[in-house]
């Protein structure tokens, strides 16, 4: 658990001790070829973890209707404040398109699954575990 920074505003230490609360993940705890579904305010993603912050996205009607190779950069608070490598309920992803110069930011987070993949990530037959 986080403990609550003295160099960091109350709001900040709040939201973050607020996002570990509502649940989430970080990429680095998730093997390769884990697929996250994340359901936002707006879209369903489908994120097929490569390793590290790599993943094939897709979900989203213009900038993603099929898989694209993306770096997921964290989730925000709708700000500039990322949490690295994270994604969590109550937030908004931020990730990196390779044909799009700026990030991308989803709407806010609702839910998060994740399914363990042996060999094939296109497989979904897989255990759903809810992220807590």
């Amino acid at each position: 658990m986080f403990s609550p920074h003295p160099n960091l505003a109350d709001e900040i230490n709040g939201s973050i001790i607020q996002s570990e609360i509502e649940g989430g993940v970080f990429l680095g705890d998730l093997p390769p070829s884990t697929i996250l579904e994340i359901q936002t305010m707006n879209h369903r993603y489908t994120a097929v973890l490569l390793g590290g912050s790599e993943a094939l996205l897709s979900g989203h009607p213009e900038f993603c209707p099929t898989p694209v190779h993306v770096a997921i950069a964290g989730s925000t608070w709708g700000g500039s404040m990322l949490k690295l490598h994270y994604v969590g309920r109550g937030m908004h992803l931020e990730f990196r398109h390779p044909r799009y110069p700026r990030p991308i930011v989803t709407s806010a987070i609702q839910e998060i699954h994740d399914y363990q993949s042996d060999s094939n990530p296109a497989c979904q037959n897989n255990t759903d575990r809810s992220m807590s």
